[in-house]
């Protein structure tokens, strides 16, 4: 039994057997060993009190001590409330009911470990602060790293749980609970991950979307001043950048008052927070799900927002300073991220609707600008597409890797480039199962990018991962076995793409495309500049870093 106490850092004994008890001073876990992958799973872990009643929108709180009987870690604890994603028109996706009392982690630990604790990757999952769990399978990723660190996975707050936001939240509660939440899990991890043999001062956070949004938020937590006490690294996969309000702004109130209406409770007086804690969580949920889904097409109504004490500004500008917690940091996007988030635009008066509405601030001078460094070359769909991508997505990839420069700081930068590269379609690759189109010395690759980041402090892979098994020269010069440190000034970015394969028709968010599938795919990764890329994205992500500084309601 690896046994441990509450705060305490230094694991007391250790003793490989197997079922595995951790004994997290708090309460008693009892894991669940596997002998082919060689992990043993520790699921459902609570690391926070529940959330419940005068608890709700409150920061969280230690766990109460149960000690009455050993807890099975087998199963995944509960899933929180799941608020939709707005699609206008068309409705809503992903309003799942779940349970308050979700605040529990996940931790997958090599069974047998080297003498020498194990670097730890922590990751915070994806669904615009609205939906989404914890449940991601980090078997894969730390199998094809060779059982080198350990893992965990975190639940949040979301929706209106998580972000609800006014002058009134403030007031009565907190403001960012969700954000909240992720940070007193890395302060769980700091306390407890040597229980399972892991090295709390070799830490990476990661996450995919507004899971990787989340870790921005980190890396600038409290104007950048938490240094290297909570992590040393961090990973942000498609970090979305949602338009960033302040906390007291008309749109956030307005969705309080929304929200607190649909729950049935006053909406301008010091009794509206009490009236929300008395309700119980179905009228709530209920209420998340309506407001949610009222949005615009593409967006989920509750974001975090700039609170003025752990988020300070917006990221946009926060960036721009290198105010960063943290020592290194690994950043990317996928080529097309933006083709699933706005509603159809086939007309010039139905793009011109899109961007009144998407940047209702804009004066004519913004919008002479937009059309110089968007031509609608192809269609006004895609120009739309691009526009939402760099904005929400692209741009902030790139302000995060040059935040992190020059030294002692270090960012990386790379673009998943696999067709049809849309927002999400890289996730297989890193955790599995992959799909089709990605084939396995592309996964083992990609997988060994993110592990030696964790192990290694640098995402550079050996040539012959990098060409893969199957290539004519395995060994040969790659690019990626010397991965450079990105800059201003040398703004390298790794494209991670494939070459090969069948054509094969296949199904991708319901439409049908086309993609090369095995046999014959081949590893095609290359080194570019991120400034020229895509017909000089630099230069774009340069104007709206520009514009939002003036601006809020833009970026």
């Amino acid at each position: 039994m690896i046994r441990c106490f509450a705060l305490v850092l230094s694991v007391v004994s250790i003793t490989l057997a197997v079922p595995l008890q951790v004994d997290l001073g708090y309460s008693i876990y009892q894991g669940v060993a596997n002998s082919t992958t060689g992990l043993t799973t520790f699921k459902g872990i609570r690391y926070a009190a529940p959330p419940l009643g005068s608890l709700r929108w409150q920061a969280p709180l230690r766990p109460a001590v149960n000690r009455t009987a050993v807890i099975s870690a087998a199963d995944f604890g509960p899933a929180c409330p799941n608020s939709p994603l707005s699609l206008g028109v068309l409705g809503t996706f992903g309003a799942i009911p779940g349970d308050e009392d979700c605040l529990n982690l996940n931790v997958y630990a090599p069974t047998t470990a080297p003498g020498t604790r194990l670097p730890v990757l922590v990751y915070i999952h994806g669904g615009g602060y609205g939906a989404g769990d914890g449940k991601q399978d980090m078997t894969s990723i730390i199998n094809t790293n060779g059982n080198s660190f350990i893992a965990v996975t975190i639940q949040y707050r979301l929706g209106a749980f998580g972000f609800l936001s006014s002058a009134i939240v403030k007031a009565n509660g907190v403001l960012n609970a969700g954000i909240l939440d992720q940070n007193f899990a890395l302060q769980w991890v700091q306390n407890h991950i040597s229980c399972f043999g892991g090295d709390p001062t070799r830490v990476t956070i990661s996450g995919e979307s507004s899971g990787g949004g989340s870790v921005m938020l980190h890396d600038l937590a409290y104007g950048g001043t938490l240094g290297n006490s909570l992590f040393i690294n961090s990973i942000s996969a498609s970090p979305y950048l949602p338009m960033q309000w302040g906390y007291a702004d008309s749109v956030p109130t307005n969705f309080f008052i929304a929200f607190a209406t649909a729950a049935g409770c006053p909406t301008s007086a010091k009794t509206t927070m009490i009236c929300l804690r008395s309700k119980n969580s179905t009228v709530l949920q209920n209420a998340s799900f309506a407001v949610s889904g009222s949005g615009e097409y593409g967006t989920w109504a509750f974001p975090p927002v700039t609170d003025g004490t752990y988020i300070q500004q917006r990221p946009s500008q926060a960036l721009l300073q290198k105010k960063v917690n943290g020592k290194r940091h690994l950043s990317g996007n996928c080529a097309n991220e933006g083709n699933l988030f706005h509603q159809p635009i086939a007309s010039l008066s139905d793009f011109n609707a899109w961007v009144n509405l998407t940047f209702p601030l804009f004066t004519a001078d913004d919008k002479a600008a937009l059309a110089t460094y968007y031509p609608i070359t192809v269609s006004y769909q895609e120009t739309a597409s691009e526009i939402f991508a760099e904005t929400t997505i692209v741009c902030p990839s790139y302000w995060l890797a040059e935040a992190y420069s020059p030294s002692p700081l270090t960012g990386y930068k790379f673009q998943y480039s696999v067709p049809v590269a849309l927002h999400s379609t890289d996730l297989p690759a890193y955790f599995g199962p992959p799909t089709p189109n990605q084939g396995p010395d592309f996964v083992k690759a990609f997988q060994t990018i993110w592990g030696n980041f964790v192990t290694l402090n640098n995402p550079s892979i050996s040539n012959t991962i990098a060409n893969g098994a199957s290539a004519p020269n395995p060994s040969a010069p790659n690019a990626a076995s010397a991965w450079p440190a990105y800059t201003r000034n040398n703004p390298a970015m790794i494209n991670l793409n494939e070459t090969g394969g069948t054509l094969t028709n296949a199904s991708s968010f319901g439409l049908t495309v086309l993609e090369y599938f095995e046999p014959g795919l081949l590893n095609n990764i290359t080194l570019v500049n991120a400034a020229t890329w895509e017909n000089g994205r630099g230069a774009r992500c340069d104007w709206w870093r520009g514009i939002s500084a003036d601006v809020p309601e833009k970026m």
